[in-house]
């Protein structure tokens, strides 16, 4: 009987033990969301620790096929998998914002470590915009309204994720004729979040920005110089601006050209002396925005909303144009602006994480799909070949299947694919 006393009383210990390191669990894991949920924007953007990507799930040629909340998690356990922890996403009129966030959700409550924040788009169009009826860019679409209050119920739902509402993609830029609309109307939606953090309706350390073209932000032409525009960059809680030099390899390839002093350089020397260019090229449109911002007595920060650089194209940029598109460039390129913007503490937005064949649905060789460090099925190019090495993505996979790099691991058979950029000579014939 002593015995069965003393063995009554270890179990009721033993439980009362279990029961206080479940107790000790799920106020850790309590602490863990708390702390998530109080991390603010301006903790995260420019913080090296928090890697940033754009991201788009679609997997399918139409926007009318939406990926599940399972190839959702697929995904942001591969984006974890690489050390990224903060995405940025365009729309919330579709259900793929509400699902990715979801999906976040989800995991967070799977594994409390899980950490993932999002950039919140919400798509602003001008009158008629995507119709056959004629485009009026000084009205705005019916439609905004709708993206607005949407964003502003999913900041509202999940604070612990969504830091930033971006008004606005490309949105002021000219050369987005189908759709831009006047800096007047991304100033009215900006004021108008800005205004719901004061009334306590948004919480108060959301970042609100709109994500657009350098030269939108001032950075280039003076036809952008306009009192609506500086009035949004006094605005704004940061200025999230997009630099591509790839497209201007074609565009304005005066970085891109290899020079006569560069002549005797090996091919592969070439190539990497062509893309510090491409980077010091991004570099110069960030200076731009800066000097365009601090000359209106503006000092905040400046992040990168999008620049990438697409692996393929049977276009401008491919072997009968600027032959700019590679995996191996693309891999250069992406070290090299994360090496630029984790030095300057700034956040870089990388355009993309996976390939989308909607973008260009009838041109699979268009550039446009191939923006991604995976291909869609999965695959990890060049810029990712280290992950896999190092069993980053072990256990994972897209669609089904295992993470493997592309052909075949083999470098020497990827080295095929990649042209050196033409010289400055070919390039200036060429424009004349």
């Amino acid at each position: 009987m002593k015995y069965l006393k003393l063995s009554i009383i270890g179990l009721m210990a033993m439980l009362c033990c279990l029961s206080c390191k479940e107790d000790a669990k799920e106020q850790n894991q309590s602490e863990t969301v708390k702390e998530q949920e109080n991390l603010t924007a301006k903790e995260i953007l420019g913080n090296p620790d928090y890697p940033a990507i754009s991201f788009g799930a679609y997997r399918e040629k139409s926007l009318d096929i939406e990926p599940t909340l399972e190839e959702l998690k697929e995904d942001m356990k591969l984006l974890s998998a690489m050390g990224i922890k903060i995405i940025r996403n365009y729309k919330v009129h579709l259900p793929e914002a509400t699902n990715i966030l979801k999906a976040i959700s989800a995991l967070k409550k799977e594994d409390p470590d899980f950490e993932m924040y999002v950039m919140l788009g919400a798509w602003i169009d001008c009158k008629n915009a995507w119709t056959d009826k004629p485009v009026d860019h000084n009205v705005e679409s019916e439609a905004n309204k709708p993206q607005i209050e949407k964003a502003v119920a999913l900041a509202n739902e999940y604070p612990d994720i969504v830091k930033v509402i971006a008004v606005g993609n490309e949105a002021m830029v000219k050369w987005a004729e189908t759709y831009y609309v006047q800096p007047s109307v991304i100033l009215k939606w900006v004021n108008h979040l800005q205004g719901l953090k004061k009334e306590n309706k948004l919480p108060k350390d959301l970042w609100i920005t709109s994500s657009d073209n350098f030269a939108s932000w001032g950075g280039g032409d003076p036809l952008y110089h306009t009192e609506d525009l500086n009035k949004l960059i006094h605005a704004v809680d940061y200025i999230s601006m997009h630099t591509y030099p790839m497209h201007d390899t074609h565009y304005n390839p005066s970085f891109w050209g290899v020079p006569k002093s560069e002549m005797r350089l090996s091919d592969e020397q070439k190539i990497e002396a062509a893309m510090l260019r491409a980077k010091n090229y991004a570099i110069s449109q960030y200076n731009g925005v800066k000097n365009y911002m601090e000359s209106l007595g503006v000092n905040k920060p400046i992040h990168i909303g999008e620049t990438g650089w697409a692996s393929s194209s049977n276009g401008l940029y491919g072997p009968n144009g600027s032959k700019a598109c590679d995996e191996y460039k693309e891999a250069l390129y992406y070290q090299h602006m994360r090496d630029w913007t984790d030095s300057a503490g700034l956040s870089c937005f990388y355009f993309e994480a996976f390939d989308e064949q909607w973008k260009d649905a009838e041109n699979p060789g268009g550039s446009e799909n191939h923006f991604g460090l995976f291909k869609i099925n999965g695959q990890a190019k060049y810029v990712l070949w280290d992950l896999v090495d190092k069993g980053s993505f072990e256990g994972l996979t897209r669609n089904g299947n295992p993470i493997v790099k592309t052909h075949g691991g083999n470098k020497q058979e990827l080295m095929k694919t990649v042209l050196v950029p033409p010289t400055a000579q070919e390039i200036a014939a060429r424009l004349h």
